[in-house]
């Protein structure tokens, strides 16, 4: 079954409520306008009910079926929030926010799910119940960990879970997916350097902080290169190398390192962490100064489940012909929660040649839109079938 003829009408209705998105962007918990157009369109559609408030500014609602014999209960999860990023594409509907903009899509994924709720509102073809999830804070809030954690998905009886993203560089419309751990777990850490500063002409005077954090960069690449098995994954990045002098003639005696670690496996994550720390700080006491290692875990990683899996790719052969085989991920995504907490799976579907994510000129292909949003709503006509 192609595109659905309703939702391929519905492109520019569902264009233009992604466009409102993209227009007025907020950032982490604070989709309260976000939340309160999505409830309003939601009601609107004649939804069975609707709770908002999950998860600090979620939105849940309720779709029953025309029948359910079934009593299959299954969650769609679309995220809402948008980046601290200043937007440069010159659009006529970009961002009224200064310092905000949709630069991941997530204004796309809102708007496809709310055309999935809309269609399977007027058909109610299907036997069972779904629940269209609106998620605040992918990024970096942990919206997902905080919805089920507000007991989002007993209150709701939800027995399985399914997510999308978009993805410049593949075919507009196209899908791809994989099972298995798909996106990465992403850690953070703090690396805090102290030596004794003093005069650029007396550096014999001094233990060095820069000198020692420079080989503390250089020396966090071993645990890729010769701690862990080349064909496991993992990355560690520092991304900032901050000293507590700017002059040009003192050394200084504090310097901060930040960055991340990226992994794939639970028994790889532990082992990165445990010698980021011990070459941290026995690289500082080699030269005679000292360093402290703050290290937070982030969001896990995600795991598609082996059935549910199958069955999406299926669902996204029916809508696009075929479904490719998706690569590992090194990005992180806090969909990784809802899996934890029930079987499910994750897609990804084509953008086209846009900006990549995160940049100030990317941008939602509005393209996209009728294929999303048929896989949503046949996720849900193909798990629970009419009787």
């Amino acid at each position: 079954m192609p595109i659905k003829n309703r939702i391929a009408d519905m492109q520019s209705e569902i264009a233009g409520w992604r466009r409102h998105l993209h227009e007025n962007p907020e950032i982490m918990f604070e989709t309260h306008k976000t939340s309160a157009f999505v409830a309003g369109k939601l009601r609107e559609f004649g939804v069975d009910d609707i709770a908002t408030g999950i998860g600090r500014t979620g939105v849940v609602a309720v779709i029953r079926g025309q029948s359910d014999s079934s009593g299959k209960v299954i969650g769609l999860r679309a995220d809402m929030d948008a980046l601290p990023i200043l937007e440069t594409t010159g659009l006529p509907y970009a961002s009224k926010t200064p310092g905000a903009m949709h630069a991941c899509g997530h204004d796309g994924h809102t708007a496809m799910l709310l055309g999935a709720a809309k269609y399977l509102c007027e058909t109610r073809n299907f036997d069972g119940t779904a629940i269209v999830i609106f998620q605040p804070a992918e990024e970096g809030g942990g919206g997902g960990r905080e919805m089920i954690e507000d007991g989002m998905m007993e209150r709701f009886n939800i027995q399985e879970v399914y997510g999308m993203h978009n993805w410049p560089g593949a075919p507009v419309g196209s899908f791809a997916i994989r099972p298995g751990a798909f996106f990465a777990a992403t850690d953070q850490f703090t690396i805090d350097v102290e030596g004794k500063g003093g005069h650029a002409a007396k550096p014999h005077e001094t233990v060095d902080a820069t000198v020692m954090a420079s080989q503390i960069v250089l020396a966090l690449q071993t645990i890729a290169s010769r701690n862990v098995n080349p064909v496991e994954q993992v990355v560690v990045s520092v991304t900032s190398f901050e000293t507590d002098s700017k002059a040009y003639n003192v050394i200084a005696q504090k310097v901060q390192l930040r960055g991340t670690v990226r992994t794939l496996d639970a028994k790889i994550r532990a082992l990165a962490e445990k010698r980021l720390v011990a070459i941290a700080e026995g690289t500082a006491a080699v030269f005679g100064g000292s360093a402290r290692v703050a290290y937070h875990r982030g969001y896990p990683v995600m795991v598609n489940a082996d059935t549910e899996t199958e069955f999406a790719a299926e669902v996204a052969r029916k809508v696009a012909g075929a479904c490719a085989d998706a690569p590992l991920i090194m990005g992180g995504e806090d969909f990784a929660y809802m899996l934890e907490s029930r079987p499910g799976a994750y897609i990804l579907v084509g953008n086209g040649d846009s900006a990549t994510l995160h940049h100030s000129q990317y941008d939602f292909n509005d393209e996209t839109i009728p294929a999303g949003t048929s896989w949503w709503a046949e996720i849900v006509e193909s798990r629970m079938p009419a009787q």
